[in-house]
């Protein structure tokens, strides 16, 4: 082998030696990312407090056996599958009689107090009718029992998503900062219901509650209006002002919310 030929395979090598080298050292180098480090996601929506979450888990659990006995056994005259139901019927609206309902639900306490009761005789009808042997009173009975769950199941479901959304932030804040009035608190929560109006502003009403739309667009104006006055409000540091722009907001949304009552 020539020694210029010799030296240029010397010179490749240690060209080859370099590189591996520097991509080695750069490896030890680089900075480790950091304990418990996840990464970027974007940013979800935090968590509710059980008490802000308007739902009763005892009147879900109903619909596993309202489901078969309405869209199955009733349907398909399955008298015997009707009456077999009966003991799950009545276990579950023990468990229904004995719920509570969750903070954010208390205005709705005595309609849900009246469904209740209106469930339960419901109930009755249905094991009478089962007693009875007499398959049209089952039938009657089951459709009975399924319109009083439907009826009680309203009293809880808001009307619209939008509109459970911005109630939730204004649970937070009328029970929980203003007394004592927490004014960053309040500050914070206004700006977040400021983003929830703008997207309640644009909900629409299904089909089946078209009939309220004049009364819900023009309510749901006075809640934009009494939550800007809020915010306004806010600058002056006045907190008797800012206690009265609360409760007048408080009062429009409630005012909202019976436009579906």
């Amino acid at each position: 082998m020539s020694m210029s030929r010799s030296l240029r395979l010397t010179g490749i090598a240690l060209t080859g030696l370099c590189l591996l080298s520097a991509s080695f050292a750069a490896a030890q180098t680089a900075k480790p990312a950091a304990p418990g480090s996840k990464p970027a996601v974007q940013a979800t929506q935090p968590v509710r407090p059980a008490d802000a979450t308007p739902a009763v888990p005892a009147l879900d659990a109903m619909h596993d056996i309202i489901m078969p006995m309405w869209h199955d056994a009733w349907p398909n005259k399955d008298y015997k599958a009707l009456a077999a139901m009966l003991p799950g019927l009545e276990k579950h609206l023990a468990a229904v009689g004995k719920a509570d309902l969750p903070g954010i639900l208390r205005d709705k306490a005595p309609l849900w107090a009246a469904g209740l009761a209106d469930l339960k005789k419901a109930g009755a009808d249905y094991k009478a009718a089962v007693a009875s042997g007499k398959n049209e009173d089952l039938l009657k009975a089951a459709e009975a029992l399924h319109m009083q769950y439907e009826k009680l199941v309203r009293v809880i479901k808001p009307a619209l998503p939008e509109l459970d959304d911005f109630h939730a932030t204004l649970y937070v804040l009328y029970h929980t900062q203003i007394n004592p009035l927490v004014v960053a608190k309040v500050t914070a929560s206004v700006e977040t219901l400021k983003v929830k109006m703008a997207a309640l502003n644009k909900a629409t009403l299904p089909d089946r509650l078209q009939a309220k739309a004049d009364a819900f667009t023009a309510q749901r104006d006075r809640l934009s209006k009494a939550l800007a006055a809020l915010s306004d409000t806010l600058g002056s540091k006045d907190e008797s002002k800012i206690t009265g722009a609360i409760e007048l907001m408080h009062a429009e949304y409630q005012k909202l919310e019976k436009v579906f009552e």
